[in-house]
């Protein structure tokens, strides 16, 4: 592929605005970042809090463990972890740093400060927005559509910051909202980004996935190590074995039950989500050194891998009812494939296999069980290639799949954005009538 050339350029960006390091699950860190910032607008610490959320945003932070709170979980505690130990030019390693003095004056705030959480809908899937009184004094931060898109600042009556008419605008048409501020998502396809990562400057995209591969591995070696969740990793290394195929499912979920359960290890994310980057790196890099592969090689699969979760999601939405580890793991077999020697097609057909396998299950927040999604959606993943080199593939007309594996993920666009909607309702409906 040319350098020079848009998509190359496009390809090149789009990883560097995916691939960012993130402290805990991003949602509840989403919620700790406008809060810190709310709190930085403020000037203080403020003594009432009100925070609106998306419907999505409950469902992805009402049963995870905000890290560096000593356990706490919810919007209330994400929001504290912000205003007293935040740092929010952090972005979402906004509470990396915070000290053992503030892991208890959090929970000395909660008591003394009253925190209003009501539920808000303006169209978005995505939507944050915190208000911070101090006396007479208010500050109001809004984030929208992705992690770290901050498209409202106020200061009592002064208006530091407004890009919401230019959001609302994105939400016309039929396909995804586009999401403002980030390189077109529309210039990917299966096609060229097999060929980008298979002829790109290495050294454009190395620094990226030396990151990812460093703190992803850590982390799920720790999931490994200590007792985390529903300890999925561990299980299934213990029941199924140690070959290369098992340790590459199992590692991968080992890395998501040690984030769901408040690890302070950062992790590399991938479409806004640290369970979709451990899920989408951590198998290829497992099949990699089994295969003895050198570090260009590995980068390489791993530029594919993540590229294609990011195609998958484009269509879907950041947060769907749809489960996102389904689009990683299914790219995770495509990156394990190439590492393996598999042509355009064979990736291509890997992609549409295991699609046809997993695309049925559900995202109904963050919590310990995401992990054992993330085995199932490698092992189909994995799957999907080996029914390619036994000479099998699910063809057109076989449920969701259609020919052509654009076309494939067109339809899965269309089932996570648009099938699922009612779906997402009643996940949500559901967990709020739990006690």
């Amino acid at each position: 592929m040319d350098k020079q050339s848009r998509t190359y350029q496009a390809y090149v960006q789009i990883l560097k605005e995916e691939l960012i390091p993130a402290m805990g699950c991003t949602e509840p860190i989403a919620i700790a970042y406008a809060a810190a910032k709310a709190r930085d607008v403020l000037g203080g610490m403020p003594d009432k809090v009100e925070i609106g959320v998306s419907s999505n945003i409950i469902k992805n932070v009402k049963s995870v463990i905000v890290p560096n709170t000593d356990g706490m979980k919810g919007i209330e505690a994400a929001a504290a972890a912000g205003i007293v130990g935040g740092q929010a030019d952090k972005a979402l390693e906004v509470i990396a740093a915070v000290t053992t003095d503030q892991k208890a004056a959090m929970r000395t705030f909660l008591k003394q400060v009253p925190v209003t959480v009501k539920a808000i809908d303006n169209g978005f899937i995505f939507d944050i927005i915190v208000t911070l009184q101090q006396g007479s004094d208010s500050a109001v931060v809004r984030i929208c559509q992705y992690h770290t898109n901050i498209v409202l600042i106020q200061r009592n009556s002064e208006v530091l910051l407004d890009h919401t008419a230019q959001e609302t605008k994105q939400l016309c048409g039929d396909a995804a909202p586009a999401e403002s501020g980030l390189t077109d998502r529309a210039l990917l396809n299966i096609a060229d980004i097999f060929a980008f990562a298979d002829t790109c400057e290495i050294n454009d995209i190395r620094p990226l996935l030396e990151t990812q591969i460093r703190y992803n591995t850590r982390i799920s070696e720790e999931g490994l190590r200590g007792d985390y969740g529903a300890n999925i990793g561990s299980t299934m290394l213990k029941f199924y074995g140690e070959d290369v195929r098992n340790r590459a499912i199992a590692k991968a979920a080992a890395g998501s039950d040690a984030r769901m359960s408040g690890c302070e290890l950062p992790v590399v994310i991938n479409s806004g989500s640290g369970n979709q980057g451990i899920t989408v790196s951590v198998p290829v890099i497992e099949y990699a050194r089994e295969l003895g592969a050198s570090d260009e090689t590995l980068c390489r699969a791993l530029a594919l891998s993540n590229l294609i979760a990011i195609h998958e999601k484009a269509g879907i939405g950041r947060l769907s009812a749809y489960c996102g580890a389904v689009s990683a793991g299914c790219a995770a077999g495509c990156g394990i494939a190439y590492l393996q020697g598999a042509d355009l097609k064979a990736v291509s057909h890997t992609l549409v296999n295991a699609l046809a396998i997993v695309s049925g299950i559900i995202c109904d927040g963050a919590k310990a069980s995401c992990a054992a999604k993330i085995a199932s959606s490698v092992e189909a993943g994995i799957l999907g290639y080996h029914m390619y080199k036994n000479g099998q593939q699910f063809r057109s007309g076989d449920g969701i799949v259609t020919k052509g594996v654009e076309n494939t993920i067109r339809n899965v666009g269309l089932l996570g954005r648009e099938g699922m909607r009612e779906t997402d309702k009643e996940i949500v409906r559901i967990m709020m009538q739990e006690p």
